[in-house]
Formats: C-alpha cells, sequence, structure tokens
C-alpha cells in the first residue's frame, strides 16, 4: 500500500467509526468526523496532511512517481 491509498483507507475508517459511534455511543463522537471532514479539506488546500507524514515516519512507501 502506498502513502496515498493507506490516506483514504484510514480516513474512510476514522469517518465511518466515528459515525457509527456517534449513532451508538454518544452524539460528541461526531466532532471526530468534522475534524477529520476539515482535515482533508485542509490537506486538499495546501498539499499537506499531518497522517501522511505519520506514515512516512512509520515507513509506509510513496506512489510511483511514473505516470502512465
Amino acid at each position: 500500500m502506498t502513502v496515498e491509498s493507506m490516506l483514504r483507507l484510514i480516513a474512510g475508517v476514522f469517518v465511518a467509526a466515528s459515525v457509527l459511534l456517534g449513532l451508538y455511543v454518544h452524539p460528541y463522537f461526531l466532532w471526530f468526523t468534522l475534524f477529520v471532514g476539515v482535515n482533508l479539506a485542509q490537506s486538499g488546500l495546501t498539499n499537506w496532511c499531518p497522517m501522511m507524514t505519520f506514515l512516512r515516519m512509520a515507513g509506509v512507501r510513496e506512489g510511483d512517481t511514473v505516470s502512465s
């Protein structure tokens, strides 16, 4: 898995988990959903995401630089 595909997977799992927790545990978990969404919007505007930094430090490989 590449950094970008791992980031999408993590974001999807975080959103799904926080919505389920917000529905079945406590509505305050929906704030985490908002946090993930704002972070995704920020990374789209600035081209920088904190989770990508952590994934690179963890040794997840970068995507291919050659476009086909």
